[in-house]
C-alpha cells in the first residue's frame, strides 16, 4: 500500500467538490456542438448512441472507481499504471494524459474567444485576443496558486453556472419528448455505431483528470466512487435530453455547428440562442478552471517520484500548493492557445484517452492480485468489468486513422526519452 508523502498539501476536496471536478473536467464545449455530429452519424436515433456510450464508459469509470479508491496521493492514471506495471508504463501513461489535458485546455481557451466574438467581434483580432487569453488563463492561475480551497470554490461555482442553461435546455427536450419527439430505431451500419460511440466517449471523457489531485482529497476511498458514478449519471441524463431537445427544435441538426443555440432559437426565440451562447462561454471557462486545479498535480506527482525535474514538486510555503507546476501549466496553456493549436488538440484528444483507460482497467486485475487485502471499493464482477473495459478501449482504437496513431507514437517516444532520463538521475 502506498504511503502518504504529501504532507505539504492540504486535504480540502470533499465528495461533492470532487463530483463537481468530475463534471467540470468532462463538460466543456463539446456538448454545444456534438449533437450535430452524432445526428449526422445516427439520424433520429442519435439519443440511443449516448446510452450505448454511457454503458461503455460506465464500465471504464467503474474500473477507475476501484483503482482510484486505493490511493491517497496525486497522480491519477499515471500513479495507477506505475504501481501496477512499473515505472516505464507509468511515464508513458503520464505523458499521454498530460499532453491531452494541456492541449485540450489550450483549445478551450481559443474556443472561449470564438464564442465571445459572437458578442464582441473585435475579440478575434490579434491584440484583443492576446489580452483576453492572458486574462483568461492568468486569473485562473492566480486563484489556484493561492490555494486549493479557492480553486475548488471557483470550480464549484462554474459547475453550477454551466449546468443551469444545459438543464433548462434538457427540460425543453423532455417536454418535447413527451409531446412525441422520440427517436426511431437506427438503420445505421455497425461502423457508424462505432464512430458515433467513439465521438461520445470523448464527450464523457475527461473524468480521469479529476483524479489527479487526490493528495488533496479528504477521503478518496469513499469519495472517488461517489464522484465518478454521480458524474456519469448526471452526464447521461443531461446529454441524452440535450440531444432530444436539439432534434425536437431542428429538422436537420447536422447542418449547423451551433445546434443548441439554433434549436433554442427555434423553440423559444432569439433570447434562447443568447442563453446557449452564454452557457457555452461559462462551460468552457469552468472546464479551464478544473484543468488549472487538476493537471498541475500530475506533473507534481511525476516530480515527487523523480520521474520529472524536481522543481515541479515544490510546495508553496504559505499557500500549500504545487505553485511551480501551476505556473508552468498556465504558461504552456497560454502559449499553445496564442499559437492556435485547436486542430492538433482535436486529433490528439480523439485518441489519447483510450491509452490511459485501458491500463487503468487492466490495473484492476493487477491490484486484486498484488493487494487482495487492501481496503478499497470493490465493484461487483470486477474482473469481468476490467476485461470488458480493455476490450471496449481496443475496439474503439480500430476506428482511428494513421495520423492520429502517429501522434500517439510520437508521444510515446517522448515518454520513452523521459524514462531514459529518469533512470539516470
Amino acid at each position: 500500500m502506498t504511503t502518504e508523502k504529501q504532507a505539504g498539501l492540504v486535504r480540502a476536496i470533499g465528495r461533492w467538490t470532487l463530483a463537481g471536478l468530475v463534471l467540470n473536467a468532462t463538460i466543456g464545449s463539446g456538448i454545444f456542438g456534438l449533437p450535430s455530429v452524432v445526428s449526422a452519424q445516427m439520424g433520429r436515433a442519435a439519443p440511443w448512441a449516448y446510452l450505448v456510450a454511457a454503458a461503455g464508459v460506465g464500465v471504464i469509470m467503474a474500473c477507475f472507481a476501484e483503482v482510484g479508491s486505493r490511493f491517497r496521493e496525486a497522480g491519477g492514471p499515471y500513479l495507477y499504471a506505475r504501481e501496477a506495471f512499473g515505472r516505464f508504463a507509468g511515464i508513458q501513461v503520464a505523458w499521454v494524459a498530460w499532453l491531452v489535458r494541456l492541449t485540450a485546455a489550450a483549445a478551450n481557451a481559443n474556443l472561449f474567444v470564438i464564442y465571445l466574438a459572437e458578442f464582441w467581434p473585435a475579440a478575434s483580432e490579434r491584440l484583443p485576443r492576446l489580452l483576453i487569453l492572458t486574462l483568461l488563463v492568468g486569473f485562473l492561475a492566480a486563484v489556484n496558486y493561492r490555494g486549493v480551497k479557492s480553486g475548488a470554490r471557483v470550480s464549484n461555482f462554474f459547475i453550477v453556472a454551466k449546468l443551469l442553461p444545459l438543464t433548462l435546455f434538457a427540460l425543453l427536450g423532455l417536454i418535447f419528448l413527451r409531446a412525441g419527439a422520440t427517436a426511431s430505431p437506427s438503420s445505421a451500419s455497425p461502423g457508424a455505431w462505432l464512430d458515433a460511440v467513439l465521438v461520445l466517449v470523448f464527450a464523457y471523457g475527461g473524468f480521469e483528470a479529476a483524479l489527479f489531485p487526490m493528495g488533496e482529497a479528504k477521503d478518496p476511498r469513499r469519495d472517488v466512487p461517489f464522484a465518478l458514478f454521480t458524474g456519469l449519471a448526471v452526464m447521461t441524463v443531461l446529454y441524452t435530453l440535450v440531444q432530444i431537445g436539439v432534434q425536437a427544435g431542428l429538422a436537420a441538426p447536422q447542418t449547423t455547428d451551433r445546434p443548441l443555440a439554433a434549436a433554442a432559437a427555434g423553440i423559444v426565440g432569439a433570447w434562447g440562442a443568447v442563453l446557449m451562447t452564454v452557457g457555452a462561454l461559462v462551460s468552457v471557462y469552468g472546464y479551464l478552471g478544473s484543468m488549472m486545479l487538476n493537471v498541475p498535480r500530475l506533473t507534481f506527482a511525476l516530480a515527487e517520484r523523480a520521474d520529472f525535474p524536481p522543481f515541479f514538486a515544490r510546495v508553496h510555503p504559505r499557500f500549500r500548493t504545487p505553485h511551480i507546476s501551476i505556473v508552468a501549466f498556465a504558461l504552456m496553456v497560454w502559449g499553445l492557445a496564442v499559437a492556435g493549436t485547436f486542430r492538433w488538440n482535436v486529433t490528439l484528444s480523439a485518441v489519447a484517452r483510450l491509452f490511459t483507460y485501458a491500463p487503468t482497467c487492466a490495473a484492476v486485475l493487477a491490484f486484486r492480485k498484488k493487494r487482495p487485502d487492501q481496503a478499497a471499493f470493490l465493484m461487483p464482477a470486477g474482473k469481468l468489468a476490467a476485461v470488458l473495459g480493455v476490450a471496449f478501449s481496443l475496439m474503439l482504437v480500430t476506428r482511428m486513422g494513421w495520423s492520429e496513431l502517429m501522434i500517439v507514437a510520437v508521444t510515446f517516444a517522448l515518454a520513452s526519452l523521459n524514462w531514459i532520463w529518469a533512470r539516470r538521475v
